[in-house]
């Protein structure tokens, strides 16, 4: 790995099969970092902890040359910094922030501001979403392991702990938990209405992205809330949440809705 390329690990969640439809909603998630920064020129750890606290918050950031976006200045929320080890030249450094921050261009524009520049020379992501290195990480090994112990024993154990079930993807999201009679509908594509739902979360605002969940716990669609949840509770009628991703096949609960018949 030649210079100027800093060495990259951690956590990359990786979806199988049906899960791939709702995979989306990690890459837009906030992430965690340990980062190492190398500083140009020795500062005092007073200095960088000072210059630290200024880039927390709302940023404006432009990303990289090397990079998949356009190379525009954006907004981007550094949620805390923490300085874990400093050496004078070496900065080990634990970041949460927005999905979209490039930690290499945070590095350089920390440097720039200690006016001595600075580089970052590695990088592991700790967290991404509800994946979490010290809760949900597992190494290609454990998975050969675990699909062996499968294939030749027959035991499914292991594969159970390194595979999780789809809607640990949807664990950091809002919920919304509907009526067993209102499933299929939603199953079909239909926006779903107050009547069908059973309880939400209180916190939901209008516009925000939540998961629509049976009484199981079972994933059936995505969609987008076009009421408060104060508004929901109190609404006898009207549509809450628009379907904006189906995830459960129809039929897996049975149809009760009727279709209106066609006027002639």
């Amino acid at each position: 790995m030649g210079w100027g390329y800093p060495k990259v690990t951690g956590v990359l969640p990786v979806a199988l099969e049906n899960a791939t439809k709702v995979i989306g909603n990690i890459v837009h998630s906030g992430k965690e970092y340990i980062c190492v920064m190398q500083l140009h020129s020795e500062v005092s750890e007073e200095k960088l902890r000072k210059v630290l606290s200024e880039f927390t918050g709302k940023i404006y950031q432009k990303p990289p040359l090397r990079s998949s976006v356009k190379r525009t200045i954006r907004v981007k929320t550094i949620h805390y910094i923490e300085l874990l080890e400093y050496t004078g030249r070496y900065a080990l450094l634990r970041v949460g922030c927005e999905a979209g921050t490039y930690m290499r261009k945070l590095c350089h524009d920390i440097g720039e501001v200690l006016g001595v520049g600075a580089h970052m020379r590695e990088l592991r992501r700790t967290r991404t979403g509800p994946f979490k290195e010290d809760e949900t990480l597992v190494t290609m090994q454990e998975l050969s392991e675990a699909l062996y112990r499968w294939k030749e024993e027959g035991k499914e154990d292991l594969l159970r702990k390194v595979i999780l079930p789809m809607e640990y993807i949807v664990s950091h999201m809002y919920k919304v938990v509907i009526r067993d009679s209102a499933v299929d509908s939603i199953a079909h594509g239909a926006d779903l209405a107050v009547p069908g739902i059973l309880r939400l979360h209180d916190k939901i605002k209008k516009g925000d992205k939540v998961a629509v969940m049976t009484l199981k716990g079972e994933l059936v669609a995505l969609g987008k809330a076009l009421m408060d949840a104060k508004e929901i509770v109190e609404a006898q009628k009207g549509l809450a949440v628009k379907t904006i991703r189906v995830i459960m096949k129809p039929g897996v609960y049975p149809k009760v809705w009727k279709k209106r018949a066609k006027q002639e």
